[in-house]
């Protein structure tokens, strides 16, 4: 009986602590307004063909490289990626490492110090310790002599390159940036160097030098665990035609179903792709509710099976495109520190249409039927997960 009333104490104690810590972060966010920038964009959808890419860029930094990853793992990729640093650090370029605390949990001191000036980010403190070590810093910026910018969903580690037999194949998208974007990033990027060391290193041409306009209009959109909520309301709104949603969790807010259940009615297209496997414990089964409604309601609901499905997309009809770090749940709405490209380029976008109807090729379409079928330990499942999605 001793041990009841200690858990119960506890539990109240960690859900006080996590309220208590959400009201004060959400009174000291500031909405972050992006300026519409002209860059060059590329999309990278596997870890081969973005990795080649960005370590040889990385080998041509002259000045500094910044770089900002939510994982970094201590296996083969990641001992490839602190070598790199190293030897650029050996060069006299500049490196500054930053990683989340608790996604890059263990990474040993002694790859850390290869990297120059290193720090992890949103490291857990008193008060609110429990709010905060859910506070995660997901961003994944890079910024090479404030000149190129990469941008996207994977992180460093040997299952982004589809090398983790649990997994298989990798499927993410991330952007390269070259252009007037490129300054949005850096400045993120100094921005959170400075919450994570107090240091900072200055506004001087050196780091923002001056960029040319690309061929792309797109806007960089950082939150910090608020007003995401707010900027997808206003995208599903803007629909006449289509909406369509790539995420590896789909565990939308009530305001976010609304909204798509109401453009479902004005005769909107509704698509999802979601992978067939999981990641994490009940992130697929948190999903299901949703995802009864919206069958009902006309929604095309696809599970990815060529691997794991990673991929933070969403696409307006024709004239907006948004791919950043954010998932499609209440962790990257409410509580995460996220980054995202709003694209309004018709070509690219396109582009981003004919990529996705290739990952909807080796998907399958989900059906009612497939919820009637569930067992009774499924149902368990779900009713567990759907208590426990605010923090999944």
């Amino acid at each position: 009986m001793r041990w009841l009333v200690i858990a119960i104490i506890l539990l109240f104690l960690l859900v006080l602590d996590y309220k208590w810590g959400d009201k004060v972060s959400k009174a000291s966010a500031r909405k972050k307004v992006g300026i519409e920038r002209e860059s060059d964009i590329t999309l990278f959808t596997t870890g081969e063909t973005l990795f080649d890419d960005y370590f040889a860029q990385l080998e041509q930094a002259k000045h500094h490289i910044h770089i900002l990853f939510y994982i970094v793992r201590d296996d083969e990729i990641g001992q490839r990626f602190f070598s790199l640093l190293e030897q650029k650090v050996n060069e006299g370029v500049e490196v500054r490492l930053l990683v989340d605390w608790v996604g890059s949990f263990g990474l040993p001191a002694s790859l850390r110090q290869k990297s120059g000036q290193f720090a992890f980010a949103n490291r857990p403190t008193l008060p609110f310790f429990f709010y905060k070590l859910n506070e995660r810093n997901h961003r994944k910026i890079t910024v090479i002599d404030g000149k190129i910018g990469y941008l996207g969903g994977f992180n460093v580690g040997k299952e982004y390159m589809g090398q983790d037999p649990k997994f298989g194949h990798w499927r993410d998208y991330h952007l390269k940036i070259v252009g007037e974007g490129v300054h949005d990033l850096q400045r993120q990027f100094q921005e959170d160097w400075t919450k994570a060391t107090g240091q900072s290193f200055g506004d001087n041409e050196r780091y923002f030098p001056p960029l040319r306009k690309g061929m792309m209009k797109h806007r960089l959109l950082p939150t910090d665990g608020k007003y995401l909520e707010d900027e997808f309301i206003q995208l599903i709104k803007q629909a006449k035609q289509e909406i369509i949603i790539g995420t590896p969790y789909f565990i939308p807010s009530k305001k976010i179903m609304n909204s798509l259940l109401e453009a479902m009615e004005r005769g909107v297209q509704l698509t999802i792709i979601v992978p067939m496997q999981a990641d994490h414990p009940f992130v697929k089964e948190a999903a299901y509710p949703y995802f009864r409604q919206l069958l009902r309601a006309g929604a095309r609901i696809y599970q990815f099976y060529n691997g794991f499905y990673h991929t933070k997309v969403i696409v307006i009809d024709d004239h907006l495109c948004d791919i950043g770090t954010a998932n499609f749940d209440r962790r990257s709405l409410f509580i995460n520190y996220e980054m995202n490209c709003y694209i309004y380029d018709k070509s690219f976008i396109q582009h981003v249409k004919q990529t996705i109807a290739k990952d909807i090729d080796t998907s399958t379409l989900l059906t009612a039927e497939y919820f009637r079928k569930q067992s009774w330990l499924h149902r368990l499942k779900e009713g567990v997960a759907t208590w426990m999605s605010p923090l999944l």
